[in-house]
């Protein structure tokens, strides 16, 4: 069986609560330079963060990211965590996530789209595509 996607559950802790929150990390081969992040809400919804998976291989050994998503090894008092910080105008919020989860997911993502191969999997023709019919 092929498939072109890699899915990975995990609870993480929001904002050093100690109760944990779902989590979903999510790789698509046609979206290759691409990861999302989705956490579970209390009311069953799914909240939804895309960004670089650069930025997520990079947040492993360093901090990494300028923007609105941000990677922290060094933010966890445990080295088995990283910290992924979240900014937006509606708030900030800040989740552990192990790291051995997160190698796992990558290594499984690069099984798809090898690091550096991304731009001969990404569809230029179908991204125009989908941006002139809006």
């Amino acid at each position: 069986m092929h498939t072109d996607a890699v899915h990975q559950s995990q609870f993480v802790l929001l904002n050093e609560s100690t109760t944990p929150v779902l989590s979903r990390l999510s790789y698509h081969a046609h979206e290759p330079f691409a990861v999302t992040v989705a956490f579970r809400t209390e009311r069953g919804r799914w909240i939804e963060w895309t960004f670089a998976r650069d930025l997520l291989v990079a947040g492993l050994d360093e901090p990494a990211g300028l923007g609105d998503v941000r990677i922290r090894p060094d933010l966890s008092d445990d080295e088995d965590f990283l910290t992924l910080e979240i900014e937006s105008p509606d708030g900030y919020a800040s989740f552990e996530l192990e790291v051995e989860d997160v190698r796992t997911f990558l290594d499984a993502s690069t099984e798809l789209v090898p690091l550096g191969e991304e731009s001969a999997h990404f569809d230029v023709d179908g991204l125009i595509e989908e941006i002139s019919n809006v």
